[in-house]
C-alpha cells in the first residue's frame, strides 16, 4: 500500500477573476487529504471515503464510464469519491502505461468538502501521487499538478483553474495567471478560517459571474479590478506587509460581493472578523457559502467567529510550506 497527502488552500486574492486570465494568489494550508492506494488483481476500483466532512461510505465498481456506483449518499460526496478518483486513475494509467490497473483507494480528509478550501484538488493530487508510486513511477510536482488540473478540468467541464492543484502539489503561496504557475515568497501569515458548514454550487456561481461579465461592462471592469488587487497584493507579500495584505483582502471581498458570489453567512463571518480586529477578511473559493479567511495574530477573531451565528467552526491554519507528502 502506498500513501500520500496533499494540503488544502485559501485564496488570499483572485478567485473568479483567475478564470478570465487575471492572476490569483492562493496559499496552501495545513489541512490535508490523505489517500492510500493498493493495487488490485482486476481492473476495478474500490473507493472507501473515510471522512469528507460527511458520513463515510465504501463503493466498488468498474472503471468504465457506463459502470457507476449505486449508493444512497449526497451527490457532492459521490462526486468527490468517484468522479475525481476516476479522473485521477485515468491519469495514472496514462502516465504509467498500465491501462488495466485497478486499485483499492481509501480517502481521509480534514478539509471541509465544497467549502472553498480545495478539497477536491487535494484528493486528486494525493491520489495521483500515491497510485503512480504504487506502480513504481514518481512524478515531479509540476507534472503532478498538471495531471491533477486535467482531472479537475474534465470533471468541472473545463471551468477549473490551475491554481488549486498547483498550490496543493507544491505548497506555500503561489501565483497563477493562465498557464503560468510559480511559487511566491510569503511572510508568516496569521490565518484564521471561519466555516458556515455549507457549500456553494461552484458551477452555478462561476456561470453567474460569466453572465454578469457578458451583460455589463462594469462587471467586466470589476473582474479586471480584482486582477489589479492581486498585483498589489503580490507587492505586499514581497514586502511582508501584513496590514496591506489584509487591506487588499478587504478590497477583494468587496469586489467579489459586487459580483454576487457572497452570502449572508459569509458576510456575517467577514464582519465579525473585522469587528474583532482582523487585519483583513474575505470569502475564499467560489463563494455562496463555505469559508472565509481572515488575518489576525491575536485570538480575537477566532474567538469572535466561534460565537458568531451561522459559523459552524473556526480554526487557525498554518501555511503549508510543503505540498504533496509521501507517507510511510
Amino acid at each position: 500500500m502506498t500513501r500520500s497527502s496533499a494540503p488544502g488552500k485559501v485564496y488570499l486574492f483572485g478567485e473568479h477573476a483567475v478564470v478570465y486570465g487575471e492572476p490569483a494568489v492562493p496559499c496552501a494550508i495545513e489541512r490535508r487529504a490523505r489517500v492510500a492506494v493498493h493495487r488490485r488483481d482486476d481492473g476495478r476500483l474500490r473507493v472507501n471515503a473515510e471522512d469528507l466532512s460527511l458520513n463515510g461510505f465504501t463503493v466498488e465498481y468498474g472503471a468504465t464510464a457506463d459502470s457507476r456506483p449505486d449508493v444512497d449518499v449526497p451527490e457532492p460526496l459521490v462526486t468527490a469519491a468517484t468522479q475525481y478518483v476516476d479522473g485521477a486513475i485515468e491519469q495514472v494509467r496514462d502516465v504509467t502505461g498500465e491501462d488495466d490497473a485497478g486499485f483499492d483507494v481509501t480517502i481521509e480528509s480534514d478539509i471541509p468538502l465544497g467549502a472553498g478550501l480545495g478539497s477536491s484538488a487535494a484528493v486528486v493530487v494525493a491520489a495521483i501521487d500515491a497510485a503512480t508510486r504504487e506502480l513504481g513511477v514518481t512524478l515531479e510536482p509540476a507534472e503532478l499538478a498538471e495531471r491533477a488540473y486535467q482531472t479537475e478540468s474534465q470533471v468541472q467541464d473545463g471551468q477549473a483553474s490551475r491554481a488549486d492543484t498547483f498550490c496543493s502539489a507544491t505548497g506555500g503561496a503561489v501565483r497563477v495567471e493562465g498557464d503560468d504557475c510559480r511559487s511566491l515568497e510569503a511572510p508568516e501569515l496569521p490565518i484564521v478560517i471561519g466555516f458556515d458548514g455549507g457549500a456553494g454550487d461552484t458551477g452555478q456561481l462561476v456561470a453567474g459571474v460569466r453572465d454578469l461579465r457578458e451583460e455589463y461592462d462594469f462587471a467586466a471592469h470589476t473582474v479586471e479590478a480584482i486582477g489589479d488587487v492581486v498585483r498589489n497584493g503580490e507587492d505586499a507579500l514581497a514586502d511582508g506587509d501584513i496590514d496591506e495584505i489584509g487591506r487588499l483582502m478587504d478590497f477583494n471581498h468587496g469586489l467579489l460581493a459586487a459580483l454576487g458570489v457572497s452570502s449572508r453567512s459569509l458576510e456575517t463571518m467577514v464582519w465579525a472578523a473585522r469587528d474583532a480586529g482582523a487585519r483583513g477578511a474575505k470569502l475564499t473559493g467560489a463563494g455562496g457559502g463555505g469559508c472565509i479567511v481572515a488575518l489576525d495574530p491575536t485570538e480575537e477573531t477566532e474567538t469572535a467567529l466561534s460565537f458568531t451565528p451561522g459559523c459552524e467552526n473556526a480554526f487557525r491554519a498554518e501555511l503549508a510550506e510543503t505540498g504533496v507528502e509521501r507517507l510511510e
